[in-house]
């Protein structure tokens, strides 16, 4: 009886899934309409064309704030909801609010000429306009005279912070809605006109306020400055949004803070649609090499012997570079999203490391011995070649290395001594990474062979490389991380040149330690 590998049923399970959210982005755009016919349709009251005004306010207060504690900020009186407009205004700030208080805007939309209160066709929403966040740690030069900042504010204590970007949006569609089978991410923003029809979906767009947007509010801050945009949206989009912002929300419950969340809403608040789309779809395919590659990868080092043809300064190398660049990420305050995953490579490297130098633990009670494996004279000339690459790297390593530590030392602003050793260690790790995988290419050319190297990994991780490269310039990452990108292409490129170089041999060896005629041998 035939079952079906755990990689099949893991493709088959993504395949699903994939198709599951085709589905579900196609019914959120597109809606099933109500039938015209039937008694239970809701009619939207724009329909009836009326010209509307928008208005907006300020208050310290949120929920129950009444109109003697607003101030109008801006009345828009031409507004049409497939308008496009952007002002800039400057929001005095209350004294309260300077003293790490709190303060909010009201978004009031509602028919030309009549009031935006107590008036039974207005809608209305609103939303804060500070956040509480710890500020940044400021930068200074280790060398210079000023170590120590003059905020006199604890690093670790939230502060105020103003949001400088506020987007509003109404739907412009004018569907048919069923009021039995209403859509959950519309029904709380549906309020009905005394006429029975839907009033306008006014949304106010907290996704698109970036942490980066945030600017810290002090006593001496009397004004800050307001960029308002106002535009159209569509269903589909604000749907997208509603049940968007309902995750992050339960993100957060679960403890994730906001700077875990801020780069997957700017995914969905800065990306173009169709790019956004396209970018889904191929993060789906370097999900699906990243985790093939990870599997060949454990199988091929769990069932390795010998490190006959490999580099083990290589394998050394990978496990340190991974711990730098996992400190660095914990010194930067990474994304747990990021900083997880990168953890467990970290392991895993240094799982390798143990498996490469046959390390084996033994406990004298709490005390633990460890000791190498013997090494083959096989494993002995491939570490000779090894060593003899590495001296010729060398040359050129440490002096660039060290050059630019005492450049960034001299005149780069640094957080810490602490952060100018790992910021130069990571960049060390970007800039000169491509050099260490330089001596398994001499040890393949000594040995005139590939075939100790796992190619189903390695090829599974190349394709992710290609999908890198296509996002290189488009995605924000650091430039030395981008350049990054391109290095594997290099390198890998000189791996086919090898392998093409090197014609098959049966009798040599191949990444588990078994060779071809070994195999017939034990046959016959």
């Amino acid at each position: 009886m035939y079952f079906p590998s755990l990689t099949t049923i893991l493709l088959g399970l993504g395949i699903a899934y994939v198709g599951h959210s085709v589905w579900t982005m196609f019914d959120l755009f597109y809606p099933t309409p109500c039938d015209p016919n039937v008694s239970s349709c809701i009619k939207p009251f724009l329909a009836r064309n009326p010209k509307l005004e928008l208005s907006m306010f300020t208050s310290p207060r949120g929920k129950g704030a009444t109109s003697s504690s607003m101030d109008l900020v801006w009345k828009f009186d031409n507004f049409t909801v497939g308008a496009r407009e952007q002002r800039n205004f400057n929001i005095s700030l209350p004294k309260k609010t300077r003293n790490n208080g709190t303060f909010f805007v009201h978004i009031f939309l509602y028919p030309q000429g009549e009031s935006p209160f107590g008036n039974s066709r207005s809608v209305y929403q609103f939303s804060p306009l500070t956040q509480y966040s710890v500020p940044e740690a400021e930068s200074f030069n280790l060398l210079g005279d000023n170590n120590k900042t003059n905020s006199g504010l604890s690093p670790d204590v939230p502060i105020t912070h103003w949001k400088t970007k506020l987007a509003v949006n109404v739907m412009e569609e004018t569907l048919l809605l069923d009021r039995y089978s209403v859509p959950g991410d519309l029904y709380r923003l549906i309020r009905l006109s005394p006429e029975g029809d839907y009033l306008p979906l006014l949304y106010i767009d907290e996704l698109g306020q970036r942490l980066k947007d945030l600017k810290p509010v002090s006593k001496e801050n009397r004004q800050m400055t307001l960029e308002v945009t106002y535009s159209p949206i569509s269903v589909g989009r604000l749907r997208l949004y509603t049940n968007l912002q309902q995750s992050i929300q339960h993100l957060h419950t679960m403890g994730f803070t906001e700077k875990d969340t801020d780069e997957l809403v700017g995914i969905f608040a800065d990306t173009n649609f169709y790019f956004l789309a396209a970018t889904v779809a191929v993060s789906m395919l370097h999900l699906l090499f990243d985790f093939l590659a990870f599997k060949n990868d454990i199988s091929f080092w769990r069932n390795k012997d010998t490190m006959e043809g490999l580099s083990t300064r290589a394998v050394v190398w990978r496990c340190v570079s991974q711990i730098i660049i996992f400190l660095y990420l914990m010194d930067e305050q990474t994304s747990l999203l990021v900083l997880i995953p990168t953890g467990i490579g970290t392991l895993i490297e240094i799982w390798k490391v143990k498996k490469a130098f046959k390390v084996t633990i033994t406990w004298n009670g709490r005390k633990p011995s460890f000791q190498l494996g013997a090494v083959s004279k096989k494993e002995q000339e491939t570490a000779e070649f090894d060593s003899k690459a590495m001296q010729y790297l060398s040359y050129v390593l440490y002096p660039l290395c060290v050059a630019g530590a005492i450049y960034s030392l001299l005149y780069t602003p640094h957080k810490s001594w602490y952060s100018w050793v790992v910021r130069n260690l990571v960049n060390g790790v970007y800039a000169f990474g491509f050099l260490f995988m330089l001596p398994q290419l001499f040890v393949n050319y000594k040995l005139k062979s590939v075939a100790h190297l796992p190619w189903r990994a390695f090829m599974y991780k190349a394709f992710n490389t290609f999908i890198d490269d296509i996002f290189a310039f488009i995605i924000t990452m650091p430039t030395a991380h981008r350049m990054a990108c391109f290095r594997d292409d290099v390198v890998f490129g000189i791996y086919l040149y090898q392998r093409w170089l090197y014609p098959v041999d049966k009798t040599r060896v191949n990444e588990y330690g078994q060779s071809f005629t070994e195999d017939e041998k034990k046959t016959n």
